[in-house]
């Protein structure tokens, strides 16, 4: 059919603006379930080669301008943008919002940070149109046959567009990867914080994987023990695919592809948000953050060059007595470090969702992680049985189901951490979590001796364990305590 004849059939149920691999996709899964699709792309060439390609797949409207597109929409239209975050997204919003009409939804599928779309709702919605700000998740492949998605914006809005984006979505059993997550900025702020617990989770696999080779086994060992955890309670879709990642052979040398991979860790940006976003609430999670500077210090070529040439260390050689029964402390502080990377995400949303005004429901956030997205473990099932049993649960490691184990595992935690500092192995999430661990269950932390100290230096006042209020002591004089407030 060409795109002449296609634009003659009748209204679209939803529209798609941008015909890259994850627009495309988005749109292919949604007329796989019977939707008609609007079809759009700043340059028709990718909009005609999507449909030349695929519109045998369902139905589907392609268009060539903006307001051919618009037109093509039943209202009230249903709009995704799978553009690129940042100027190109706020572009594409003007152009369509001179053709709608009041009531309209426009939904952002990209990447964008949360706060700007907090201020694309607030300039949208001032228009009389609905903003609503979605994260993705499940890549390419996901947004053809599934992904998690969380989408936020308008009540009103997730009853016109929430039963089509549930349709799309991953299901475990009958129940969709898809819930209403809250207002304008929402379900973007969700997404960055899965991305963050992405980070932490390919980190400490990193980690698990350099204690490995360090022993002396193979990466085709390495590679089936991964794949003999993916069947206990590691599974994971990251577990599964670093098992498979590591089984891969060099098509050019016929080595294992990943020691002929450039270590060099990229990074689009989410993991960096979470962690700016979690330092601005005040939230600890420091095994996302040294996730995030794993990978900027992978990138420093400059400091690693220098580093190699002049500092000295044990060899990387982990010397161990029993190679199975380290295998095992392996996994079990794998077990517990991602236990950690989870606990520290949901308790920024938890935070965020407080601090926002948006009352997130973080079981239904562990919920919808459960298929389709990239954090995807059996895990899951059990955090978000455990959110909806207390949904005011402070931290996921004080679960009841989850601190027994913790307890159980730690020695091993422990045994890891200090094997890979005797080895020279930088084991950085794997050591945070554990100090992580340790600072929250301490009676008392060392925080005393910096709040003596900032007193001392800047007069900023301290509390004392047995009385209310704020009190300051004369350093530099005679080091009598004044009170300076009461509370």
């Amino acid at each position: 059919m060409s795109m002449q004849a296609a634009q003659g059939q009748g209204k679209a149920n939803i529209g798609v603006v941008g015909m890259a691999v994850m627009g495309s996709n988005l749109a292919r899964n949604l007329a796989h379930k019977g939707y008609t699709v609007a079809l759009f792309n700043r340059s028709p060439e990718k909009t005609r080669k999507v449909f030349a390609e695929h519109g045998h797949e369902g139905n589907f409207i392609p268009a060539e301008t903006v307001q051919e597109f618009v037109n093509s929409i039943e209202r009230p239209r249903s709009i995704i943008l799978m553009v690129k975050a940042g100027k190109a997204t706020d572009a594409t919003i003007e152009q369509l919002m001179q053709y709608l009409d009041e009531g309209d939804i426009i939904m952002d599928g990209g990447n964008s940070h949360f706060r700007d779309t907090i201020r694309r709702e607030k300039e949208v919605s001032e228009k009389g149109f609905h903003f609503v700000g979605t994260g993705i998740s499940g890549g390419e492949y996901g947004a053809l046959t599934g992904p998690s998605i969380m989408p936020g914006g308008t009540p009103e809005s997730y009853k016109t567009l929430g039963p089509m984006l549930e349709d799309i979505s991953a299901h475990v059993g009958d129940e969709p990867c898809c819930t209403w997550i809250g207002p304008n900025g929402a379900g973007h702020f969700v997404k960055m914080i899965h991305n963050g617990i992405e980070y932490s989770d390919m980190q400490v696999i990193g980690e698990a994987y350099e204690l490995l080779k360090g022993a002396g086994l193979s990466t085709d060992k390495i590679a089936d023990i991964f794949a003999e955890w993916n069947e206990g309670e590691l599974s994971s879709y990251l577990v599964e695919i670093t098992a498979e990642v590591l089984h891969q052979k060099d098509p050019q040398t016929g080595k294992p592809l990943v020691d002929v991979i450039k270590d060099r860790a990229g990074m689009k940006g989410t993991g960096t948000w979470t962690v700016v976003t979690a330092l601005e609430l005040g939230v600890p999670v420091n095994g996302i953050a040294e996730s995030v500077f794993a990978r900027a210090t992978s990138s420093h070529d400059d400091l690693r060059k220098v580093a190699q040439a002049s500092l000295k260390g044990p060899d990387r050689k982990v010397q161990v007595e029993d190679v199975d029964a380290f295998v095992e402390q392996v996994r079990q502080a794998l077990w517990a470090s991602k236990v950690v990377a989870y606990s520290q995400g949901f308790d920024e949303i938890r935070t965020g969702g407080i601090e926002f005004g948006w009352n997130i429901s973080v079981a239904d956030c562990a919920k919808i992680w459960r298929d389709g997205c990239i954090i995807r473990a059996k895990l899951l099932e059990n955090i978000s049985q455990e959110y909806s049993a207390d949904p005011e649960l402070v931290s996921l490691m004080c679960a009841p189901s989850i601190a027994p184990k913790l307890d159980e595992y730690q020695n091993s935690w422990r045994e890891v951490v200090a094997i890979a500092a005797r080895s020279g192995v930088a084991a950085p999430v794997f050591s945070s979590s554990l100090a992580y661990y340790d600072m929250a269950r301490a009676p008392r932390v060392n925080a005393a001796v910096t709040q003596g100290l900032r007193d001392f230096f800047g007069s900023h006042t301290y509390e004392r364990v047995d009385a209310p209020g704020h009190y300051h002591l004369d350093w530099s004089g005679d080091r009598t305590e004044e009170k300076v407030s009461e509370d």
